[in-house]
């Protein structure tokens, strides 16, 4: 069984350390998946998709925007519903590296569909189906890749390995998006005479993600081995996995309601995180007056910040814990984010926005940690397919008070009052919840 939450638990035997390039290999992937979540998600074709694309849609009919949201809120509802169970079999099984390989290369494969959507309407919904699909693969992809931190970490430094892979991911899309933005998106002829005709500028650029997702991605399928199958978890069919989740679920909080604590709690505080990234590039043009190029600009120095913040918390979270880690970078999350509620002006918002992004990062690495030392061994791909799940739970939560409070007051500045309560709930939630053990527990 877990030892209670606080208490030392000494492991059975010392635990090697891993080799560097093993752990550079594992952190490659996040370097190389970030392309994605910024070019395709963040900053480039999403809101491609979502204006060009849908420039003409007929009279009446949805937004771009809207059908962007919905798109999106499918792909959250599948992810709930699925990843726990994909996790869970993967360390059945012993398959977690061949299941991470299987939905990267799914990534991959979506994300090449993306070239062939023109800016016509016509091809809004090739569009949507391919990108929500790629964020699903995408996030099934990570449920395997987190539970690998283990693998790759000692009790001693899982703090600052985590903090390397985040970083990782974060310097990885401040390099894709500069390429991006000075190779295809800024000059009028970019590389290999590619125009803005047929919105050709970023549908290559899903051909760039698709590469320099496959190139990053490979490394950590050949230098990580696999692991051996989990004894411990049933080997069933697809739709009897779900028992098993379900009495696993229950035996998790019988044994130790504080990881289901941490779950809800993390649930909060990461659906803030993400609005932060989600609604910035809104605000900062919408409310502080900064132009598009001014965004992408921002968006590398955001990247550049939040890299920095998560390395360094690595190392901090190794003496102290993640607990206060993330602790101290809600509250400054929260502050920074009532600071922009009453600032004004593009420099301002350079200033405190990238504040905020400093403690994007930290909070981020640090509950990946905190999750990896609560997951009982061999069963890390079930509790962060759990982790994945809850987050997506409660994904509304900060988009819907974003919107409801922009909607009443018709003012794009008062959804940040929206973002800071979420991210102020999840830390109130967090706050009584018990730290979890230095070292990783043997069972359920």
């Amino acid at each position: 069984m877990a030892a209670p939450h606080g208490e030392v638990m000494e492991p059975a035997e010392a635990v090697p350390a891993a080799p560097r390039r093993t752990v550079a290999a594992w952190a490659g992937w996040d370097w190389g998946s970030s392309a994605y979540s910024t070019i395709v998600t963040s900053f480039v074709f999403a809101p491609y998709l979502a204006n060009a694309v849908a420039a003409d849609r007929p009279a009446g009919a949805l937004s771009g925007s809207t059908w962007l949201g919905i798109a999106m809120f499918l792909a959250g509802v599948a992810v709930a519903a699925i990843a726990p169970v994909t996790g869970q079999r993967a360390d059945a099984g012993g398959r977690r590296r061949r299941s991470l390989g299987l939905w990267s290369a799914l990534v991959v494969v979506s994300t090449l569909g993306l070239f062939f959507v023109r800016d016509e309407y016509s091809y809004l919904w090739l569009g949507l189906v391919l990108l929500g699909a790629g964020s699903v693969f995408l996030e099934f992809a990570q449920v395997s890749y987190n539970a690998m931190l283990q693998q790759i970490s000692t009790p001693g430094n899982i703090g600052k390995i985590s903090g390397i892979g985040w970083a990782s991911g974060y310097v990885g899309g401040i390099f894709v998006l500069l390429l991006s933005f000075v190779l295809f998106i800024s000059p009028d002829v970019g590389l290999f005479g590619v125009t803005a005709e047929g919105g050709l500028k970023y549908r290559v650029l899903a051909i760039v993600v698709a590469i320099w997702f496959t190139v990053f991605a490979i490394p950590v399928l050949v230098l990580v081995p696999e692991i051996p199958a989990t004894a411990t978890i049933a080997r069933v069919g697809f739709l009897a996995s779900y028992r098993v989740l379900v009495d696993d679920v229950r035996r998790l909080y019988r044994s130790d309601r504080h990881s289901v604590y941490f779950l809800l709690a993390s649930a909060l505080y990461r659906d803030g995180l993400a609005a932060v990234f989600s609604f910035g590039a809104v605000l900062a043009v919408s409310v502080y007056g900064l132009s598009a190029s001014d965004v992408i600009i921002f968006g590398v120095a955001a990247n550049v910040v939040a890299a920095v913040g998560a390395f360094a918390a690595g190392f901090i979270e190794d003496r102290v814990g993640p607990k206060p880690v993330i602790m101290v970078s809600l509250i400054g999350l929260v502050v920074t984010a009532t600071i922009l509620l009453f600032s004004y002006g593009p420099t301002m918002f350079w200033i405190f926005g990238l504040v905020l992004c400093l403690w994007v990062g930290p909070a981020q690495a640090s509950s990946r940690t905190y999750l990896a030392r609560l997951a009982p061994a061999g069963r890390e791909g079930q509790m962060f397919g759990l982790y994945a799940t809850t987050g997506r739970a409660v994904s509304f939560l900060a988009p819907g008070l974003f919107a409801l409070l922009t909607g009443v007051f018709d003012s794009d500045r008062m959804g940040i009052i929206g973002i800071a309560l979420v991210l102020l709930m999840g830390a109130l939630a967090l706050w009584r919840v018990n730290p979890p053990p230095r070292y990783q527990p043997t069972s359920l």
